[in-house]
């Protein structure tokens, strides 16, 4: 897949969200088959670019190439402003964030609650189009609610105003999370521009990524919760779309050794406290489905002190690996409360 000047390795993408997608676990994605993976969302107002979380957001030493950092805002000027910002900083791709559900973002017009306003989308696509020289691409979804969907308007005015990609998760904003996936909308999306159209939602195992792609006829997939504490995902479903065949489910050594090296990434990237606290909910996520993870998941969210965190973590897996058996949680079709995706 081509984005710009950019020949991703593969068609999979980490969904963009916030609480998750930093730059250690974009790293961890993309070593493990995801051919690009969009930044946690970035505001576009400017009073925030000097706060630590936005400093830390727009750091990008060391991560694998494209660089793609997502924005958010509602004023085309502000909006421009922070992609040349971002830009400044190291992006390598824009990426427009219109499919946030999140009332704390709908509530100052960002996000989904943009696609009510087509006329404010274009204004929006085309001042940051103009404002840099670098590929813009576009995250919405479906539309406000299933009275007014309206992506394939909002695609053909992206693709008009010069987005070079666009992702759409399959539900409206109304929808959240809840419901199945309308991927008939998305493939309506694809039939109606030729600019690249990204599918997302409900990708949770390789059958359901070669299924979605079949169903959209989608140039690409964006995968979010699923990668939550698995991100090996990506290279299952490269596999098995390129040789219809399953890899083996990782053993519980590969599980212990890919989450430590997460693990110690975060407490480098954030500092021991932050990082300490952030590593929580990695680990909940990664023990989910093995035997006795309840227990140590409540046991551990009490430690305070890093080395008992990492003492914690490496006693749970020997306990996992003196059972001699390949395990790997399954996938909780919940959602997740802890992350907001874009």
């Amino acid at each position: 897949m081509q984005i710009g000047p950019y020949r991703l390795k593969n068609n999979l993408m980490v969904a963009p969200m916030a609480g998750v997608t930093d730059r250690p676990f974009r790293q961890l994605c993309k070593a493990l088959g995801a051919g690009m993976a969009v930044s946690e969302m970035v505001s576009s107002n400017s009073l925030l670019w000097g706060s630590e979380k936005t400093l830390r957001r727009a750091n990008h030493e060391g991560e694998v190439e494209p660089r793609s950092v997502q924005i958010a805002g509602a004023d085309p000027v502000m909006m421009a402003q922070a992609a040349r910002y971002n830009v400044d900083h190291g992006a390598q791709i824009i990426d427009i964030n219109m499919g946030c559900p999140a009332k704390k973002v709908c509530n100052v017009m960002a996000g989904s609650a943009l696609l009510q306003n087509e006329p404010l989308v274009q204004r929006i696509v085309e001042a940051v189009v103009a404002a840099v020289d670098v590929p813009v691409t576009l995250k919405i979804r479906t539309g406000w609610d299933k009275s007014n969907r309206n992506a394939i308007n909002v695609a053909r005015i992206a693709e008009a105003a010069g987005i070079q990609s666009l992702a759409v998760h399959g539900r409206t904003r109304a929808c959240g999370y809840t419901g199945d996936a309308e991927y008939d909308t998305i493939a309506a999306v694809k039939d109606a521009v030729r600019i690249p159209v990204v599918a997302n939602g409900d990708i949770t195992s390789p059958e359901k990524a070669k299924q979605v792609l079949q169903l959209t006829q989608a140039d690409g997939l964006m995968i979010g919760r699923a990668a939550q504490g698995r991100p090996w995902i990506f290279r299952e479903i490269d596999h098995y779309l390129k040789t219809g065949t399953h890899l083996p489910a990782p053993e519980v050594t590969e599980i212990h050794a890919v989450m430590s090296h997460h693990l110690e990434d975060l407490y480098s990237f954030y500092g021991i406290e932050t990082g300490l606290r952030i590593a929580r909910k990695h680990i909940s996520w990664y023990t989910r489905g093995l035997p006795g993870s309840a227990a140590f998941r409540h046991a551990m969210n009490q430690l305070q002190d890093v080395e008992d965190q990492r003492f914690a973590v490496h006693e749970f897996f020997n306990q996992q690996e003196a059972r001699g058996l390949r395990l790997q949680y399954e996938v909780d079709a919940a959602p997740n409360t802890e992350a907001i995706a874009a």
